[in-house]
């Protein structure tokens, strides 16, 4: 299967201009660090700063009432800092849900913008 892919590729890229095949050279599959540091570019980079900065509060937070949770006592005191580090918890959580959302969404664009390229060269390559 792998060859079959890298053929595909190869005829693609012979169809296509020196500047749409170096188009087509960045849209490869990326591993995980290239895709958390794709995050922080484009338009919203600023959310994705915004959302890594309030989970570290929230983290903070969070060991912040599992500290107060294990100092204290009183059951009221336990069932307040508990409930809070649980609060800051599902907090940190969504974020990174969040994260992992959109990390999925730009590589479904990138192999969306891979199909329309592998389609533009293709309806090329039948009007020739």
């Amino acid at each position: 299967m792998k060859n079959n892919m890298e053929d595909i590729d190869k005829l693609i890229k012979e169809t296509l201009t020196q500047e749409e095949a170096k188009f087509y050279d960045e849209l490869e599959e990326q591993n995980i660090f290239q895709m958390v540091l794709g995050l922080f570019k484009g338009k919203n980079k600023w959310i994705m700063f915004l959302m890594n900065f309030m989970t570290l509060v929230f983290f903070g937070l969070f060991v912040y009432c599992a500290i107060e949770f294990f100092n204290t006592d009183v059951t009221n005191e336990m069932l307040k800092w508990g409930i809070g580090a649980l609060v800051f918890l599902f907090g940190v959580s969504m974020l990174k849900i969040f994260a992992w959302m959109q990390m999925d969404k730009n590589a479904l664009l990138r192999e969306i913008k891979r199909l329309e390229l592998q389609v533009s060269s293709l309806s090329g390559r039948i009007a020739d």
